[in-house]
């Protein structure tokens, strides 16, 4: 039997594989996630400018956020930026460097998009999911968000 994130995947490929842009593609992908997976309340990407050290809001859906520039190393997204490994935060008030876009927010997951696929090659940008529920993300939604990305990194080459 398929899980929701085998169906959620290849309907996330399918809009990669469309003839639309990248960027339509990504806020494609924002809306989809963001419509299906109910803990999913904030779904955005941000892409890198290593040169300038910065992370820059791309296609996202949910609440406006003031963070549309993030430093690396600064919150969970400038976290992984520098460490290229996937954070997933049970409980956001638990994070020293955690950079609250909203009150509501209690959790939050942050995959980094490698050009190359999964932990190789050049770390371009970032998905970044938040959730108004506590420890709302599992071991299932990180690997699903790892392999969305990794179908994403198809749109770089």
């Amino acid at each position: 039997m398929q899980t929701k994130y085998t169906l959620l995947l290849a309907e996330a490929k399918h809009l990669i594989a469309g003839e639309a842009s990248i960027t339509e593609k990504l806020q494609a992908i924002c809306d989809l996630l963001a419509n299906k997976v109910t803990y999913y309340d904030w779904v955005g990407f941000y892409f890198s400018d290593s040169e300038e050290r910065l992370l820059h809001l791309g296609p996202y859906t949910g609440e406006a956020t003031d963070h549309t520039v993030i430093p690396f190393g600064k919150g969970i997204c400038g976290q992984v930026a520098v460490s290229n490994q996937t954070f997933l935060v049970d409980d956001v008030t638990a994070q020293d460097n955690y950079i609250a876009c909203s009150m509501t927010v209690k959790s939050e997951i942050v995959v980094p998009l490698f050009v190359d696929g999964q932990n190789i090659g050049q770390n371009i940008g970032q998905i970044d999911i938040d959730s108004h529920t506590l420890n709302a993300f599992t071991q299932e939604d990180q690997l699903f968000l790892e392999a969305l990305n990794e179908a994403l990194a198809s749109l770089y080459v």
